[in-house]
């Protein structure tokens, strides 16, 4: 199995995406998904609903985890969204974009 390629509080290897996602955590949430073949918007917008934001973006992350062959449960990516959301939508942020995928409206 693999590791995530920045850890959890590796935030400012990305400056830009850091100081998006601390004022605009829909929008790095929305993007993610979307790299991930879902709703940008609608995940991006559910990201903020409070325990349904911590259900969709925990999602989201099993997915980036299981495309990148990353060890993990889904029980442990809630609880990085209850407690270190931000930090967790940057490092998946940063993961996905490591990987390849532009992070990008194509």
């Amino acid at each position: 199995m693999a590791d995530w390629k920045n850890g959890l509080c590796g935030c400012f290897g990305n400056c830009g995406l850091c100081i998006v996602t601390y004022f605009a955590p829909c929008v790095t949430a929305g993007r993610v998904a979307e790299t991930q073949g879902k709703g940008c918007c609608l995940y991006g917008c559910l990201s903020i609903l409070g325990p349904i934001g911590i259900y969709t973006r925990a999602t989201v992350r099993k997915m980036v985890r299981e495309q990148k062959g990353i060890e993990g449960s889904f029980c442990n990516d809630c609880v990085m969204h209850w407690f270190c959301g931000m930090c967790a939508l940057v490092q998946e942020g940063q993961e996905v974009d490591a990987g390849g995928n532009e992070m990008q409206r194509q």
